[in-house]
């Protein structure tokens, strides 16, 4: 699929709304007064998104989430009478065409928001198209931490509304080092993509893991690129390194077809395996054989807050699409939730008024730790979200004991991490 138009999500809706304008207009001629049709205007949302390729999945169930809630959010009277139209187009996970794509959406369809659920690697194009054009932006999957942590990049009208490497870092960071004290893993050695979220993440990872255990050693890395097919030549490179444990944030279909062929070389024989990807349904689902001593954060498991609310939403969006949701569906049914309570508590469309109620807005969520999660103003990222690690079994819950982080630590840790770069 190389595009998508959902640009009869609010149709019926709207030719209601119109119907009875047109109605009240005439009524203008006997004396009523005439009621302006820009009140009932769509807001158009503009979604460049992964559609085909190896990831496609993962773009599918971004666009699936925020259909349903825009659905939702429509069928309760939308804002004041304004509907929520979306077009969504596919980048193909090609940062130059997520750019593209993005600048049409809104000079030739009109636009208004940019919902942006690309990859760290698209993100950053968009995030300047968002600067050039000005228009408000939410990226709902890049998760490499200088998006919005260093101040030379953030700009006032771009919110992110998806987890953070150095938030994952921080919580994988402590939870392996407490693997490593118990197993006795001093050597590591990592293979991760070889673009901006891989390396930040990489080297964010190992900094808060030697952070809580001195003993951890770093013999070796191996860089492969994005959507590599054929991963034999990393994998004897580890094989040869000797490592006790190995870290990637390989993800989606690169993560599976990594492990896969891992298998094949039993590279993961007596070696334990740190994945901050691995327990997202897209990659378990697809997996032959899941490894032993297999370990991961969450990406998206329904019991991952292991709350009512969670387990509902699965259940509705399993019940929908036939399959269960993404890390990525999460995170942009969340961007939406945003969207849909900043333009009621702003009472606009308007972009420089939903960034203004954005700032520093709490919402109940499903996915929040404590069943709510916030925007947090001063860098305009979301925190509180819950981040749980923890060794894989290969049948649901998936991640039967989880250590979860505390937002205390993380955020006393973030704060050390970006004053160490200047940034705060």
């Amino acid at each position: 699929m190389t595009h998508f138009t959902e640009d009869t999500l609010a149709q019926p809706q709207r030719r209601k709304l119109l119907k009875g304008a047109a109605a009240l207009t005439g009524l203008a001629a006997f004396g009523a007064p005439a009621i302006s049709l820009a009140q009932n205007k769509p807001i158009r949302v503009g979604v460049p998104t992964i559609l085909s390729g190896r990831v496609a999945q993962l773009g599918l169930s971004s666009r699936n989430a925020i259909v349903m809630e825009v659905e939702r959010f429509n069928a309760a009277g939308g804002l004041g009478g304004r509907m929520i139209e979306l077009v969504v187009r596919d980048s193909k996970g090609q940062p130059q065409e997520a750019a593209r794509v993005a600048r049409e959406l809104v000079n030739s369809d009109g636009c208004e928001i940019l919902i942006d659920a690309e990859a760290s690697s698209g993100a950053f194009a968009v995030h300047e198209v968002a600067r050039d054009l000005g228009v408000l932006c939410i990226h709902s999957n890049s998760e490499t931490s200088s998006l919005t942590a260093d101040p030379k990049l953030r700009i006032p009208n771009a919110f992110r509304c998806a987890r953070q490497g150095i938030h994952d870092a921080i919580v994988g960071g402590a939870y392996a080092a407490g693997v490593a004290k118990e197993k006795g893993l001093t050597r590591w050695m990592s293979c991760s993509p070889d673009y901006a979220y891989g390396r930040d993440t990489t080297s964010e990872f190992f900094q808060y893991a030697q952070h809580f255990n001195k003993d951890i050693k770093i013999v070796g890395d191996v860089w492969v690129k994005l959507f590599q097919a054929d991963y034999s030549e990393a994998i004897t490179r580890l094989i040869q390194g000797r490592p006790q444990a190995v870290y990637s944030c390989l993800w989606g279909g690169d993560l599976s077809s990594f492990i896969d062929q891992g298998n094949i070389y039993a590279l993961f024989k007596d070696r334990h395996f740190f994945a901050v990807n691995m327990a997202d349904y897209t990659v378990l689902s697809v997996l032959k054989n899941v490894p032993s001593d297999l370990h991961s954060g969450n990406r998206y498991l329904r019991s991952v807050p292991n709350s009512a609310a969670n387990n509902a939403w699965a259940d509705e969006y399993q019940k929908r699409y036939k399959e269960l949701p993404t890390n990525w569906a999460w995170q942009n049914a969340l961007a939406v939730n945003f969207l849909g309570s900043a333009m009621k508590a702003a009472n606009s469309a308007d972009g420089a008024k939903i960034a203004d109620a954005l700032r520093g807005l709490t919402i109940e969520s499903p996915f929040g730790v404590n069943g709510k999660v916030t925007m947090r103003a001063e860098d305009q990222t979301l925190v509180d979200y819950a981040i749980g690690w923890g060794l894989l079994s290969n049948k649901e819950p998936y991640m039967p004991n989880p250590y979860l982080g505390s937002w205390e630590d993380i955020t006393k840790l973030e704060t050390d991490w970006k004053k160490s770069k200047g940034w705060q």
